[in-house]
Protein backbone atom coordinates (compact mmCIF):
# COMPACT_ATOMS: atom_id res chain seq x y z
CA UNK A 1 0.00 0.00 0.00
CA UNK A 2 1.44 3.31 -1.18
CA UNK A 3 0.93 5.92 1.20
CA UNK A 4 1.17 8.69 -1.46
CA UNK A 5 -1.20 7.16 -3.63
CA UNK A 6 -3.66 7.25 -1.17
CA UNK A 7 -3.11 10.98 0.02
CA UNK A 8 -6.48 11.72 -1.47
CA UNK A 9 -8.49 9.64 1.24
CA UNK A 10 -6.22 11.16 4.23
CA UNK A 11 -6.74 14.77 2.97
CA UNK A 12 -10.78 13.58 2.65
CA UNK A 13 -11.06 12.22 6.45
CA UNK A 14 -9.59 15.28 8.26
CA UNK A 15 -11.47 17.63 5.79
CA UNK A 16 -14.19 15.63 7.28
CA UNK A 17 -12.70 15.82 10.97
CA UNK A 18 -12.62 19.86 9.94
CA UNK A 19 -16.11 20.13 8.84
CA UNK A 20 -17.48 18.66 11.33
CA UNK A 21 -15.40 20.60 14.12
CA UNK A 22 -16.15 24.12 12.29
CA UNK A 23 -19.58 23.50 12.14
CA UNK A 24 -20.03 22.68 15.72
CA UNK A 25 -17.78 25.88 16.59
CA UNK A 26 -19.63 28.37 14.67
CA UNK A 27 -23.01 26.72 16.03
CA UNK A 28 -22.10 25.96 19.47
CA UNK A 29 -19.11 27.70 20.42
CA UNK A 30 -16.57 27.02 22.85
CA UNK A 31 -17.35 25.85 26.60
CA UNK A 32 -15.35 28.89 28.19
CA UNK A 33 -14.72 28.19 31.36
CA UNK A 34 -14.64 30.87 34.64
CA UNK A 35 -10.88 31.69 32.96
CA UNK A 36 -12.59 33.07 30.39
CA UNK A 37 -16.08 34.44 31.52
CA UNK A 38 -15.19 35.68 34.76
CA UNK A 39 -17.53 34.50 38.13
CA UNK A 40 -17.51 34.12 42.05
CA UNK A 41 -14.76 33.94 44.43
CA UNK A 42 -15.17 32.60 47.43
CA UNK A 43 -12.59 31.94 50.35
CA UNK A 44 -13.35 30.55 53.60
CA UNK A 45 -11.46 28.93 56.74
CA UNK A 46 -12.63 25.95 58.37
CA UNK A 47 -11.78 24.58 62.27
CA UNK A 48 -11.05 21.26 61.68
CA UNK A 49 -8.88 19.77 58.46
CA UNK A 50 -10.67 19.46 55.06
CA UNK A 51 -9.89 17.71 51.51
CA UNK A 52 -10.52 18.57 48.20
CA UNK A 53 -12.80 15.57 47.80
CA UNK A 54 -15.36 16.76 50.66
CA UNK A 55 -15.77 20.26 49.11
CA UNK A 56 -15.73 18.88 45.48
CA UNK A 57 -19.12 16.71 46.39
CA UNK A 58 -20.57 19.66 47.70
CA UNK A 59 -20.35 20.98 44.98
CA UNK A 60 -21.32 18.79 42.88
CA UNK A 61 -24.68 17.81 45.21
CA UNK A 62 -25.74 21.46 44.58
CA UNK A 63 -24.84 21.64 40.64
CA UNK A 64 -21.76 23.64 40.74
CA UNK A 65 -18.92 21.00 40.38
CA UNK A 66 -18.85 21.26 36.69
CA UNK A 67 -16.21 24.27 36.26
CA UNK A 68 -15.80 24.59 39.39
CA UNK A 69 -11.89 25.02 40.78
CA UNK A 70 -11.13 24.54 44.47
CA UNK A 71 -7.49 25.21 46.50
CA UNK A 72 -7.05 24.08 49.73
CA UNK A 73 -4.02 26.07 51.58
CA UNK A 74 -1.97 26.47 55.52
CA UNK A 75 -4.73 26.68 58.14
CA UNK A 76 -7.58 24.92 56.62
CA UNK A 77 -8.13 27.17 53.93
CA UNK A 78 -10.07 26.66 50.92
CA UNK A 79 -10.23 28.91 47.99
CA UNK A 80 -13.29 28.15 45.53
CA UNK A 81 -13.97 30.00 42.10
CA UNK A 82 -17.17 29.22 39.89
CA UNK A 83 -19.05 30.36 37.88
CA UNK A 84 -21.31 33.76 39.34
CA UNK A 85 -23.55 33.28 41.94
CA UNK A 86 -26.64 34.99 43.25
CA UNK A 87 -27.01 35.24 46.41
CA UNK A 88 -29.14 32.59 47.30
CA UNK A 89 -26.56 30.15 45.61
CA UNK A 90 -23.71 31.70 47.84
CA UNK A 91 -25.79 31.22 50.61
CA UNK A 92 -26.44 27.65 49.40
CA UNK A 93 -23.00 26.97 49.39
CA UNK A 94 -22.01 28.30 52.41
CA UNK A 95 -24.54 26.50 54.75
CA UNK A 96 -23.52 23.35 53.08
CA UNK A 97 -20.18 23.50 54.00
CA UNK A 98 -21.31 24.34 56.99
CA UNK A 99 -23.31 21.38 57.80
CA UNK A 100 -21.09 19.04 55.50
CA UNK A 101 -17.35 19.56 56.56
CA UNK A 102 -17.95 22.08 59.89
CA UNK A 103 -17.71 25.27 61.52
CA UNK A 104 -16.46 27.79 58.80
CA UNK A 105 -14.99 31.42 58.78
CA UNK A 106 -15.61 33.46 55.69
CA UNK A 107 -13.10 35.38 54.69
CA UNK A 108 -13.78 37.01 51.48
CA UNK A 109 -17.07 36.41 48.62
CA UNK A 110 -17.07 38.95 45.63
CA UNK A 111 -16.88 38.35 42.20
CA UNK A 112 -13.93 38.57 39.76
CA UNK A 113 -13.64 39.50 36.08
CA UNK A 114 -12.02 37.00 33.78
CA UNK A 115 -8.34 35.86 34.27
CA UNK A 116 -7.38 35.58 30.60
CA UNK A 117 -9.26 38.65 28.79
CA UNK A 118 -8.76 39.71 25.63
CA UNK A 119 -5.42 41.35 25.47
CA UNK A 120 -3.81 38.16 26.68
CA UNK A 121 -5.73 35.78 23.86
CA UNK A 122 -4.71 38.24 21.03
CA UNK A 123 -0.87 38.06 22.75
CA UNK A 124 -1.69 34.58 22.19
CA UNK A 125 -2.24 34.57 19.11
CA UNK A 126 0.04 36.58 18.31
CA UNK A 127 2.95 34.93 19.47
CA UNK A 128 1.45 31.46 17.57
CA UNK A 129 1.82 33.43 14.23
CA UNK A 130 5.42 34.68 15.32
CA UNK A 131 5.94 30.89 16.29
CA UNK A 132 4.39 30.12 12.28
CA UNK A 133 7.04 32.88 10.97
CA UNK A 134 9.97 31.83 12.52
CA UNK A 135 9.49 27.84 11.64
CA UNK A 136 8.81 29.19 7.86
CA UNK A 137 12.18 30.72 8.19
CA UNK A 138 14.03 27.84 9.78
CA UNK A 139 12.51 25.17 7.54
CA UNK A 140 13.20 26.93 4.46
CA UNK A 141 16.87 27.48 5.65
CA UNK A 142 17.53 23.43 6.65
CA UNK A 143 15.04 21.96 3.80
CA UNK A 144 13.71 24.40 1.34
CA UNK A 145 10.45 26.61 1.01
CA UNK A 146 7.72 23.52 0.17
CA UNK A 147 8.71 21.76 3.24
CA UNK A 148 7.83 24.89 5.17
CA UNK A 149 4.16 25.07 3.72
CA UNK A 150 3.66 22.15 3.60
CA UNK A 151 4.70 22.00 7.86
CA UNK A 152 2.36 25.08 8.61
CA UNK A 153 -0.28 23.43 6.46
CA UNK A 154 -0.12 20.62 8.94
CA UNK A 155 -0.38 22.27 12.05
CA UNK A 156 -3.05 24.27 11.01
CA UNK A 157 -4.46 20.92 10.51
CA UNK A 158 -3.78 20.17 13.75
CA UNK A 159 -4.98 23.65 15.01
CA UNK A 160 -8.58 23.50 13.41
CA UNK A 161 -9.13 19.47 14.39
CA UNK A 162 -8.40 20.51 18.11
CA UNK A 163 -10.19 23.61 18.60
CA UNK A 164 -13.21 21.74 16.59
CA UNK A 165 -13.37 18.34 18.21
CA UNK A 166 -13.28 20.58 22.01
CA UNK A 167 -16.34 22.65 20.89
CA UNK A 168 -17.84 19.06 19.43
CA UNK A 169 -17.11 17.06 22.79
CA UNK A 170 -18.12 20.34 24.59
CA UNK A 171 -14.90 20.45 26.56
CA UNK A 172 -14.50 23.42 28.84
CA UNK A 173 -11.52 25.96 27.53
CA UNK A 174 -9.34 27.54 30.80
CA UNK A 175 -6.02 28.70 30.91
CA UNK A 176 -4.31 25.78 30.02
CA UNK A 177 -6.51 25.39 26.48
CA UNK A 178 -3.59 27.73 25.30
CA UNK A 179 -0.58 25.97 27.00
CA UNK A 180 -2.36 22.83 25.46
CA UNK A 181 -2.68 24.47 21.72
CA UNK A 182 1.12 25.83 22.00
CA UNK A 183 2.33 22.44 23.33
CA UNK A 184 0.66 20.85 20.47
CA UNK A 185 2.27 22.83 18.01
CA UNK A 186 5.88 21.89 19.08
CA UNK A 187 5.06 18.07 19.51
CA UNK A 188 3.80 18.28 16.26
CA UNK A 189 6.20 19.89 14.25
CA UNK A 190 9.22 17.65 15.89
CA UNK A 191 7.50 14.45 14.07
CA UNK A 192 7.29 16.30 10.45
CA UNK A 193 10.44 17.62 10.64
CA UNK A 194 11.91 13.65 11.47
CA UNK A 195 10.07 12.66 8.27
CA UNK A 196 11.04 15.46 6.31
CA UNK A 197 14.89 14.95 7.19
CA UNK A 198 14.10 10.99 6.09
CA UNK A 199 12.23 12.52 2.81
CA UNK A 200 15.62 14.34 2.19
CA UNK A 201 17.98 11.83 2.84
CA UNK A 202 16.53 9.11 0.51
CA UNK A 203 15.85 11.97 -2.39
CA UNK A 204 19.71 11.92 -2.39
CA UNK A 205 20.28 8.40 -2.48
CA UNK A 206 17.22 6.79 -4.47
CA UNK A 207 17.64 9.16 -7.74
CA UNK A 208 16.22 6.72 -9.79
CA UNK A 209 12.84 5.99 -8.07
CA UNK A 210 9.89 7.72 -8.67
CA UNK A 211 9.15 10.96 -6.04
CA UNK A 212 6.14 8.63 -4.20
CA UNK A 213 8.05 5.90 -3.52
CA UNK A 214 10.40 8.18 -2.19
CA UNK A 215 8.00 9.71 -0.15
CA UNK A 216 6.40 6.32 0.93
CA UNK A 217 9.50 4.87 1.75
CA UNK A 218 10.72 7.63 3.83
CA UNK A 219 7.29 7.67 5.95
CA UNK A 220 7.67 3.80 6.57
CA UNK A 221 11.62 4.10 7.59
CA UNK A 222 9.94 6.26 10.71
CA UNK A 223 6.86 5.48 11.25
CA UNK A 224 7.33 2.78 13.55
CA UNK A 225 9.47 5.55 15.66
CA UNK A 226 6.15 7.97 15.51
CA UNK A 227 3.45 5.46 16.37
CA UNK A 228 5.48 4.08 19.64
CA UNK A 229 6.60 8.16 20.66
CA UNK A 230 3.22 9.11 19.91
CA UNK A 231 1.70 5.69 22.00
CA UNK A 232 3.67 6.66 24.81
CA UNK A 233 1.91 10.25 25.73
CA UNK A 234 -1.40 8.84 25.11
CA UNK A 235 -0.66 6.32 27.77
CA UNK A 236 0.06 8.94 29.97
CA UNK A 237 -2.56 11.15 29.08
CA UNK A 238 -5.01 8.55 29.46
CA UNK A 239 -3.61 7.94 32.99
CA UNK A 240 -3.94 11.44 33.78
CA UNK A 241 -8.04 11.30 31.90
CA UNK A 242 -8.44 8.23 34.47
CA UNK A 243 -7.25 9.03 37.63
CA UNK A 244 -5.49 12.78 37.03
CA UNK A 245 -9.22 13.83 38.52
CA UNK A 246 -11.73 16.40 37.26
CA UNK A 247 -9.36 19.66 37.43
CA UNK A 248 -6.97 18.81 34.48
CA UNK A 249 -9.32 16.16 32.91
CA UNK A 250 -10.37 18.55 30.14
CA UNK A 251 -6.69 19.70 29.51
CA UNK A 252 -5.77 16.13 29.14
CA UNK A 253 -8.26 15.68 27.11
CA UNK A 254 -7.45 18.15 24.62
CA UNK A 255 -4.06 17.19 24.63
CA UNK A 256 -4.89 13.44 23.82
CA UNK A 257 -6.97 15.17 20.65
CA UNK A 258 -3.68 17.58 19.64
CA UNK A 259 -1.18 14.76 19.77
CA UNK A 260 -3.19 12.20 18.15
CA UNK A 261 -3.94 14.73 15.26
CA UNK A 262 -0.52 15.80 15.13
CA UNK A 263 0.61 12.11 14.30
CA UNK A 264 -1.81 11.72 11.82
CA UNK A 265 -1.13 15.21 10.11
CA UNK A 266 2.47 14.20 10.42
CA UNK A 267 2.62 11.08 8.47
CA UNK A 268 -0.64 11.60 5.97
CA UNK A 269 -0.67 14.95 5.54
CA UNK A 270 2.49 17.36 4.97
CA UNK A 271 4.49 14.71 3.42
CA UNK A 272 1.90 14.23 0.55
CA UNK A 273 1.30 18.12 0.54
CA UNK A 274 4.97 18.85 0.06
CA UNK A 275 4.58 15.81 -2.79
CA UNK A 276 1.86 17.47 -4.26
CA UNK A 277 3.53 21.08 -4.00
CA UNK A 278 6.65 20.02 -5.72
CA UNK A 279 4.91 18.05 -8.28
CA UNK A 280 2.72 21.58 -9.01
CA UNK A 281 6.51 23.08 -9.00
CA UNK A 282 7.63 20.51 -11.77
CA UNK A 283 4.43 20.81 -14.04
CA UNK A 284 5.19 24.79 -14.15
Amino acid sequence: MNLIKLRKFWYLISLLVIISGLVSLFTRGLNYGIDFTGGSLIEVKFEHSVTLRDVRTLLDEIDLGEGSRVQTSAGNTVLIRTRDLTQEESDELLNGLRQKIGTLELLRNEKVGPAIGKELRNKALLSLAIAFVLMIIYITIRFEFRFALAAIVALFHDILVTVGLVSLLGLEVEGAFIAALLTIVGYSINDTIIIFDRIRENLGKRKKEPLDEVVHTSIMQTLARSINTVLTVIFCLAALIIFGGVTIRAFSMTMLIGIISGAYSSIFNASPVWYDLRRLAAAS
